[in-house]
């Protein structure tokens, strides 16, 4: 199974979406989902595959977690954060193994301005492995600035642009610090 993250917080939804959907398998409604997130729809239709794959199709546990996760990337392109957060948990749930229900619970975290818990969030969906980690650094590195913790933002921006060098969100924020020996 392949996993593909959402790029970034809110600046990155509009200005660089990126492919943000989780990969199911098969055909039906849960496939129809994810192809509706992954094509960046956030139109009613599509939240309308996505709530049928739910209710209708009999989903393993991991597809379920997959749609919850897709359903929840829909609501983030609607800036509908309190039910993105809610499908994430659902979601985290449904397969708490599943490192892309932490990532982007963390992203709909920060567009709601909770850094504290996008950093938790992040920090677990970091420790399962994510199939893009570089995007999960540079959401921490996001929330860790907002917070003023600058070191650390910029040891995830850092790590970020390590992990994904042809990445330019990271390369950019990058090149806005200036390092400094002592």
């Amino acid at each position: 199974m392949k996993h593909v993250v959402l790029a970034g917080v809110l600046a990155l939804l509009i200005a660089e979406r990126a492919d943000a959907a989780v990969v199911t398998v098969g055909q039906g409604f849960a496939r129809d989902c994810y192809e509706a997130a992954a094509r960046e729809r956030s139109d009613l239709p599509a939240l309308e595959l996505c709530n049928n794959a739910i209710e209708e199709d009999f989903l393993t546990r991991y597809n379920r977690s997959a749609t919850l996760i897709n359903r929840g990337i829909i609501y983030l392109y609607r800036g509908q954060y309190v039910e993105a957060l809610a499908d994430f948990d659902a979601a985290i749930a449904a397969d708490p193994n599943l490192a892309e229900g932490y990532t982007h619970r963390g992203v709909a975290l920060l567009a709601r301005n909770d850094y504290r818990g996008a950093i938790e969030a992040l920090d677990r969906g970091l420790a399962l492995e994510p199939e893009e980690p570089a995007k999960a650094y540079f959401n921490r590195a996001i929330a860790h600035e907002e917070l003023g913790e600058i070191p650390a933002a910029y040891h995830d921006y850092r790590r970020a642009a390590e992990l994904d060098p042809d990445w330019r969100p990271a390369r950019r924020e990058l090149a806005r610090f200036r390092v400094e020996s002592r």
